[in-house]
């Protein structure tokens, strides 16, 4: 009964991440962090780790990956403080391209539907 309520836990511990972090950003003053919004969290079996991806509203995503990896550590003490764990994981930020494919998707299925009504219409 135990093992199946271990990857609940690690489902938990990711939510849990991911909704601390989301509060923790708004501390960060660096000019290059833009409008940042988590959209998922992956953390390792054993906590170690935690890949954290995230969309940009507005703002450079480079210079935003840059920004939040740097403040890494101050965002790890932060979740210190408020997790209730043995081990915090140390936090890698990943740019989640999901965003930007779905705009093109939605570009190209626009384009295909916008000439294939052309073309029947004449």
């Amino acid at each position: 009964m135990k093992k199946s309520s271990k990857p609940n836990r690690s489902y938990q511990i990711a939510d849990q991440v991911q909704r601390d972090l989301s509060e923790l950003i708004r501390e960060i003053k660096d000019p290059r962090l833009g409008m940042v919004t988590l959209s998922a969290v992956e953390v390792t079996p054993d906590y170690a780790h935690a890949k954290v991806f995230f969309s940009v509203l507005k703002g450079d995503p480079h210079e935003c990956e840059e920004a939040l990896n740097h403040a890494a550590g101050f965002l790890r003490n932060g979740l210190f403080k408020r997790l209730h764990i043995h081990t915090v994981p140390t936090l890698h930020f990943q740019f989640d391209r999901t965003t930007e494919r779905a705009a093109d998707m939605n570009a190209l299925i626009a384009r295909a539907v916008a000439s294939r009504s052309k073309e029947s219409g004449e």
